[in-house]
């Protein structure tokens, strides 16, 4: 059985991390999540350790006193790489736990800080492989070549990241695969890990008000799919995805104003169900628990034993319309939502 059986990938925010914290110890040691620090455009090398991601990084260190993960920083600009390399080491010495990330794409010094902590701390490194698209034949050589440049005594973890895995595109399995016959062979990976984003880039026309909407989980879909191609690697590849937020969240930049409506997300075995509620104005609290007890009442609904994120639900769909106690605000229903996601994904990962 491949370990971990999970990898999330998320973004260092509070509503991520909080949702990582409060899964059950049981789940939590079956997940490594693959955390990412958000862009920050044009930031001086000066304020970086200023910037908003600073105080939170830390908690996410302080989260992982048991258990294993790995720590990028994909949207770091050229001239930031050194800064943020500094406080990426000192995170990784400082837990131990988590690993640096590297990858064929990145500067040679971002790959050469990243190998260079990897082996001062003996933690191992992630190398991220990005195929948004069809396989590049050509990435091989140059995974060999950053491969070529690491202690052979550390550890090296294949985090081959499909991106967006949407109903739009049916050969990202295909893609996976080839991609995974040329890169497989080319190390004893401690861990392989494929990393697709399935939830959908919800939009205001796309959603009727409290009505519950119903996406594929396309990823989870070639997931299977690859599953059943017979590859002798099988049986050690881990499964990772984007949680309930689409691919493009880990790009967008703090700050800014929320829209005047919100998401609560459950997740089902085929399907993530979306019920769009207002975020403001005197209908919220109504339109917030009615949407809590829709989900509350599918028959997929797991229970509020299974978990934290069942739990939010059960209390909001039974909450009074009088007060908006327990109705949260958009960072709540995203850790809701992570949470239950995270529990179902590792229960339906788990053996028998």
């Amino acid at each position: 059985m491949a370990e971990p059986l999970y990898v999330p990938v998320l973004p260092v925010r509070q509503h991520a991390r909080t949702a990582y914290e409060r899964v059950r110890p049981d789940i939590q040691a079956a997940m490594a999540p693959l955390w990412n620090l958000p862009p920050c455009p044009g930031v001086p090398l000066a304020d970086l350790n200023k910037a908003s991601w600073r105080k939170e990084l830390n908690k996410v260190r302080g989260a992982h006193r048991r258990h294993p993960g790995w720590l990028d920083a994909p949207f770091a600009e050229e001239a930031q790489i050194p800064a943020l390399a500094e406080v990426l080491a000192e995170c990784t010495g400082l837990s131990r736990l988590l690993r640096p990330v590297t990858g064929p794409e990145r500067s040679q010094a971002q790959q050469s800080a990243a190998l260079g902590t990897a082996h001062r701390y003996g933690c191992g490194v992630g190398v991220r492989v990005c195929v948004p698209g069809e396989w590049d034949s050509g990435m091989t050589e140059r995974v060999c070549q950053l491969l070529g440049r690491a202690d052979p005594d550390v550890p090296v973890d294949l985090l081959l990241d499909l991106g967006s895995v949407l109903p739009g595109r049916p050969d990202a399995g295909k893609e996976a695969l080839r991609a995974l016959d040329a890169l497989h062979p080319l190390a004893a990976w401690r861990t392989a890990a494929v990393l697709g984003g399935g939830f959908p880039r919800a939009t205001d026309d796309m959603l009727e008000l409290g009505e519950l909407h119903e996406e594929p989980r396309a990823d989870w879909h070639m997931w299977h799919e690859m599953r059943a191609s017979g590859r002798d690697y099988l049986s050690r590849l881990t499964y990772g995805d984007y949680g309930v937020q689409p691919v493009t969240a880990l790009s967008q930049e703090p700050g800014g104003g929320p829209p005047p409506w919100g998401l609560l997300r459950y997740t089902i075995d085929e399907w993530f169900v979306l019920c769009k509620v207002l975020s403001r104005g005197p209908n919220r609290t109504a339109s917030i628990r009615a949407a809590a007890r829709r989900i509350r009442d599918l028959p997929e609904f797991r229970g509020a034993s299974v978990g934290a994120g069942e739990t939010w639900l059960r209390d909001c769909a039974n909450g009074p319309l009088t007060t908006s106690e327990g109705t949260g605000q958009a960072p709540d229903w995203l850790r809701a939502g992570n949470i239950q996601h995270m529990t179902y994904v590792v229960r339906c990962l788990l053996p028998g």
